[in-house]
This record gives structure tokens, C-alpha cells and sequence, in this order.
């Protein structure tokens, strides 16, 4: 759950405001808190079959094509989205590495540390299946407790700066009212776990007597307690301590001890290879299904390597076009993960449990639908002014 989206919470509550970025940041724990929820609940709804994939759940409630149409497209923007912005934030906290460690080291242009984190991803991907990946789950979920940690410390440890202001920073208010719309985009970023919550559950055992639900609930109270302990105080420190002129990626604005902050960035580098592989693996596997299933390709060794390799390559070229971790942050997390986490699973309750009209189930069903399709709306607006608004001052590959 807690992902590299944590780091520009500072930032997004600096567009937001004191009222309104405590207020969005607490709606959407408790909105996707409730529709991880239902998603569990509904893993077992029908006696006798689970629900392990999420377009499974979309065919039951939608049908057969639609509802493969309406779900995997979601999740194919909402993973290889992450993998862009994943190959942003390695390359990024590369750099910062680099230079916090040696600053008077000759700079190195961020596409070079874009290229360096994605060698790894050459590598990696070619690993045959994800066996192993209660290991680097465990890594990573160490990894980000830490930097969120080390974020958080050591703004308290800088103090609150001399020349700190909490007003907003554009100068005009469409200005204000765009950086509003794309911060909303990177607060939804960071709540990004229901791609994934069927397919876990699914290895959990069940029988009627104890079904899944049970212990994976747990489980998710559990990690929403950590991402809770994650966020607010990244966040609402973050922001008390620089104010407006906090950076899209809080480990940009801290310097000092030079150490730490080498080490959080460093922490953030192996969570997000990590990251990276997870987000992956289900594309690799849908890409290699459709072409030897539609296109009859016959499955081999150099097929995978040739699609996995290819696959890599975009998402670095990609990354290395529009380095602009806040602006795709904002662009992303509105277009592509507010549909999965925010209201699908409303919609497919109301179809599939039929909860009463004008009962508390149905209003709460259709009050997440609707600010989650305002979310969606008017967060990538904002995400995509600030990508282009950072491409006007931006020298392409420098």
C-alpha cells in the first residue's frame, strides 16, 4: 500500500491548504478503506467461486465482454502508469543519492540515472514467476516505513524554517484553482492497493466455515493503520515545516544529516525496484497471453525476452521524456487509479448486492461514485498544466 505517492503529500498539501488537504487526505483513507472492503466481501459472494481477479468481478457484475472492457483497461493505464513514474522516482532519488553523498562530484543529468535504475529492471524482469515475492514485499514495506519515517524526522530535526508561509503559491487564481485539482490527483496516488487485494486474497485458504474475508480483513485494517502512520505525519509535518516551498518529493528539500538523507533515498531506490516488478509482472503476462492466444505466436524463451525487454524500454523512454514526478503523479493518480480505488467497487456492489434505495449502503455507494468521478475529472486538468507548464522550462533529455 504505502508507496513512493507518500513523498509528494507535503507538496500536494501545500495546493490544498491546511482545511482542505486534511479533509481530502482523510476522505480518501476512509473511501478506500471502504471499498477495500466491499472487494473483499465480494471475493466469495457467489457460493462455491472466488472472485481472484479483478476483471473477473467486472465480467459477474457487467457480463462476459463488457466487463472484461470496462476493468482491464483500467488496470493495464494503472500499472504501466506506475511503472513510468516508478522509473521517474528511481532515477530522481538516484541523483539525490549521488549528490548528497558527493556534492562536489561533476553533475550527472537525470537521464543517465533514469538509465542506471532501469538497467536493473532488464535483469529483474526476466525472473519466471513472483515465488520469491513475499521477500521483496517485505523489503519494500521496510523500505517505505523507513524513508516515510526518516521523512518526517528529519523535518522535525530542520525545524520550522524562518521565512515559512502557508498560503498558496500561484499567482493568479486559476493558477491556484489548477495546482488545487492536480494536488487532489497526487493525495489519490497515494492510496493505491485494490489493483492488487483479489489476487492476495485469492492465496489465502477458505471454507465455509472460515472464509478468507476474515483474516485478509485483518489484514487490511493492519495495513491501513501502517499507511495511517505513514501518511499523516509525512504529510502534515512536511507541510508545517517548509510550507509552500516544500518540493513535489519532500527528500528534495531536506539536505541535512547528509547521511539520512542519502539513506532515504537510497531506501526509496530498492522500494520502488520492487515496486516496479509487482506492477510489472501482470502486464508481461497479459502482453504474452493475447499474442500467443489472439495472435498465435508460438510461446518461447525469445518471445518473453524480446516483449519484457521492449516493455522496459518504453516505460524508460517515457520516464526520461517527462521527468515531472508531481505533474504525472497528479495526471495519473486522477486518470487512471480513481476508477479501481474510488468507485468501481461502489458501482459493482450496487448492481451486485442491490443494497436498499435511500438506505445508508446505497447513499454511501453513490456519494463515493460521485466524488470519485469529480476526482477523476479534475485531477489530471491540473496534472497536465503542471507537465506542461514544466515542459515549457524544461530542456527534453538534459
Amino acid at each position: 500500500m504505502v508507496g513512493a505517492g507518500v513523498l509528494s503529500l507535503p507538496y500536494a498539501m501545500s495546493e490544498l491548504g491546511w482545511g482542505p488537504g486534511v479533509v481530502a487526505l482523510v476522505l480518501s483513507w476512509i473511501i478506500t478503506l471502504y471499498t477495500l472492503w466491499q472487494m473483499v466481501e465480494m471475493h466469495e459472494m457467489v457460493p462455491g467461486k472466488r472472485f481472484d481477479r479483478y476483471h473477473e468481478l467486472g465480467q459477474h457484475a457487467f457480463g462476459e465482454k463488457l466487463g472484461l472492457y470496462i476493468v482491464v483497461p483500467q488496470q493495464l493505464t494503472v500499472q504501466i502508469a506506475t511503472n513510468i513514474i516508478y522509473m521517474v522516482t528511481g532515477g530522481t532519488s538516484l541523483q539525490k543519492f549521488h549528490n548528497t553523498v558527493c556534492p562536489s562530484c561533476k553533475k550527472i543529468k537525470l537521464t543517465y540515472f533514469i538509465m542506471i535504475f532501469s538497467s536493473v529492471h532488464f535483469v529483474l524482469s526476466h525472473l519466471p514467476n513472483f515465488n520469491s515475492i513475499s521477500g521483496v514485499s517485505l523489503a519494500a514495506a521496510v523500505m517505505s516505513l523507513s524513508y516515510s519515517t526518516i521523512a518526517w524526522g528529519a523535518s522535525v530535526d530542520k525545524g520550522v524554517q524562518k521565512d515559512v508561509e502557508y498560503g498558496y503559491k500561484a499567482k493568479s487564481a486559476a493558477g491556484t484553482v489548477f495546482n488545487f485539482f492536480g494536488a487532489l490527483g497526487d493525495v489519490v496516488f497515494a492510496y493505491a492497493g485494490h489493483n492488487v487485494v483479489l489476487e492476495i486474497q485469492a492465496t489465502i485458504p477458505s471454507t465455509p466455515e472460515k472464509p478468507s474475508k476474515g483474516p485478509m480483513w485483518k489484514g487490511v485494517v493492519v495495513a491501513y493503520i501502517i499507511v495511517a502512520l505513514c501518511y499523516f505525519p509525512v504529510a502534515l509535518i512536511g507541510y508545517w515545516i517548509f510550507g509552500n516551498k516544500v518540493e513535489d518529493n519532500i527528500l528534495l528539500s531536506l539536505e541535512k544529516p547528509a547521511w539520512l538523507i542519502a539513506m532515504a533515498n537510497m531506501f526509496v531506490v530498492i522500494h520502488v525496484i520492487g515496486g516496479y516488478q509487482i506492477f510489472a509482472m501482470p502486464v508481461f503476462d497479459m502482453i504474452e497471453s493475447a499474442l500467443i492466444k489472439k495472435l498465435k505466436f508460438p510461446p518461447s524463451a525469445a518471445l518473453r525476452f524480446i516483449i519484457r525487454n521492449v516493455y522496459v524500454a518504453l516505460t524508460m523512454f517515457v520516464g526520461i521524456t517527462f521527468p515531472f514526478f508531481g505533474g504525472l503523479l497528479s495526471f495519473f493518480g486522477g486518470f487512471a487509479l480513481v476508477p479501481t480505488s474510488y468507485y468501481l467497487p461502489c458501482i459493482i456492489w450496487l448492481i451486485v448486492k442491490k443494497p436498499r434505495k435511500y438506505g445508508l449502503s446505497w447513499w454511501t455507494n453513490w456519494i463515493c461514485i460521485v466524488v470519485g468521478i469529480l476526482v477523476m475529472v479534475l485531477a489530471p486538468i491540473g496534472g497536465l498544466r503542471q507537465i506542461i507548464l514544466s515542459a515549457k522550462t524544461y530542456k527534453f533529455y538534459s
